[in-house]
């Protein structure tokens, strides 16, 4: 049996609980621009989307991945920090076509105040799952990242094919594994296997935003009340 030496173990869990500690911290902060950005995009035309559906969602694609790159090269300085907030505020504008839609709909803000609050509590549960357990969920890893790629693909084809039941299918799919991913993410912060926290912000922000995203288009589905 290996010796672990519990000085070294012990300023490992001190190292992993600062990085945890500051992530959700800035998870926090991030959700202030992603607001900002939610009330601008609902100003915003995006006719343009609506008109040509593969290139508005090639360009919202490319601009996202930009960006994600930009913090991904940043990360370890406070320009890093300062990429994640433009991030979340861009992607908060990209909110704009969703909740043009669900405002459209008698019961449009209930909607999305219910898709932001099961996206909370979802977040919640997981988290305290992932953290009291403090189980190793690194084994989804592939399944999930093979899942993504899926989801992606069937997102692209989708904007071709326009099957209602297809987008729901695919709506409900993304929500279970970036649901899956709130417990990998998490893990990997909780085992070492993340140790910025910057980084470790972005994954969680990102596994958020397409569980509302997704959880608002199903609930818009199923609940919607049009005039």
């Amino acid at each position: 049996m290996p010796y672990l030496n519990p000085v070294a173990t012990g300023v490992l869990a001190t190292e992993q609980n600062k990085v945890l500690r500051n992530t959700y911290m800035m998870l926090a902060l991030t959700m202030i621009p992603t607001v900002i950005g939610a009330f601008i995009g609902l100003s915003v035309n995006f006719s343009f989307m609506h008109e040509h559906p593969v290139m508005g969602a090639l360009l919202m694609f490319g601009a996202m991945m930009g960006l994600l790159f930009a913090v991904t090269a940043l990360r370890n300085s406070v320009w890093g920090i300062v990429a994640l907030l433009g991030f979340t505020f861009v992607a908060g504008v990209f909110l704009g076509p969703i909740l043009q839609v669900a405002l459209h709909l008698k019961n449009g803000a209930q909607l999305i105040g219910m898709a932001a609050g099961g996206t909370g509590l979802i977040f919640f549960s997981l988290a305290t799952i992932a953290t009291a357990t403090k189980k190793d969920f690194s084994f989804m890893g592939k399944f999930l990242f093979i899942g993504v790629i899926l989801l992606v693909v069937a997102s692209l084809a989708n904007i071709f094919f326009a099957i209602p039941a297809l987008a729901l299918t695919i709506s409900a799919i993304a929500v279970l594994i970036f649901s899956a991913y709130i417990l990998y993410d998490i893990s990997q912060i909780i085992h070492g296997g993340e140790t910025n926290y910057v980084m470790a912000t972005m994954s969680l922000y990102l596994d958020i935003y397409n569980i509302f995203v997704n959880l608002l288009s199903l609930l818009m589905a199923f609940s919607g009340e049009r005039d």
